[in-house]
């Protein structure tokens, strides 16, 4: 009987934090004020529903066998579905990412101007009078102000010639700040995880604002990089210099996330451990399951 409702607790598991988990979390604006942590729930959550996914079929083969065949075909094709669509979706968005942004290397190298800026990196508010670094950065000749990065063996940072033209000095250095936090934490290689879970779920089911809710912490978690360099009030300068009307919405979530006050103690330091816990479950669950056969 503990083995049935072992597996039973494997399938509910992996619908809930695939497919319902999403839906609630993106909802949980509370995490942008501590996108780190945010984050780490994230991808416990996620990580934690695909452990259950795949965890399925071999649970229930060792603790109900044939003694229950629906539960065990139910485990069966719950592991092998998501397990087929998790190297399917890896295989596509991989594909696709590096074609993107080889493609973009390749444009960037053909019309971009290498210059050399002035950094701030180093140089934050308490020691505004360490020497400033220089920083090679690609300038792409178009009018709109926009700022990305490139990561790869040879990392890169590219900004359009409108944003030289509308920043000053140090919105600038604020801008290259979020950028190089970007890279420093392997921001895409999160996103890219995020982007083949989120690939992996039938069409229908996804959850479009979770995806879009994880690519903005991302953003969030970035700005605290720049603004611990350079200061929050020189990120939000940045960040209004560089909007466009199609950015309004999330420049201004990103500010009201620079200026909200420090988050309390239970989402700075209980949610950490409410991820792992989460994180854990599912193994938890397994041992429990076959300690009981």
């Amino acid at each position: 009987m503990t083995g049935a409702l072992v597996t039973v607790g494997f399938l509910v598991g992996a619908l809930l934090l695939t497919l319902a988990a999403p839906q609630l979390l993106a909802r949980w604006t509370a995490l942008r004020v501590v996108p780190g942590q945010g984050l780490f729930l994230w991808q416990s959550v996620s990580l934690a529903g695909v452990a259950f996914a795949l965890l399925a079929a071999p649970v229930a083969a060792l603790t109900v066998g044939t003694d229950h065949p629906r539960l065990l075909l139910a485990a069966l094709g719950l592991s092998g579905l998501m397990l087929g669509r998790l190297l399917w979706s890896g295989h596509v968005v991989g594909t696709d990412l590096r074609r993107l942004r080889s493609e973009l290397r390749t444009r960037v190298d053909l019309v971009g101007e290498r210059l050399t800026l002035v950094d701030s990196r180093g140089a934050g508010p308490a020691d505004a009078g360490a020497d400033p670094r220089r920083e090679k950065v690609s300038v792409l000749p178009q009018p709109g102000p926009t700022a990305y990065c490139l990561p790869g063996r040879h990392d890169r940072i590219v900004v359009s010639r409108a944003v030289l033209e509308r920043l000053g000095d140090d919105e600038l250095g604020a801008v290259l700040e979020h950028e190089h936090a970007h890279l420093r934490q392997r921001h895409d290689l999160l996103l890219e995880l995020f982007q083949v879970l989120h690939e992996a779920v039938p069409a229908r089911l996804r959850a479009q604002p979770a995806l879009e809710e994880v690519r903005l912490l991302g953003e969030l978690l970035a700005d605290r990089g720049a603004a611990a360099r350079v200061g929050a009030p020189t990120v939000g300068r940045a960040l209004v210099a560089m909007a466009t009307p199609t950015t309004h919405r999330q420049v201004r979530r990103r500010l009201d996330a620079l200026a909200a006050p420090e988050a309390s103690l239970w989402l700075r330091a209980g949610l950490p451990v409410v991820s792992a816990g989460t994180l854990a479950l599912p193994f938890a669950l397994a041992a429990v399951g076959l300690a009981a056969r």
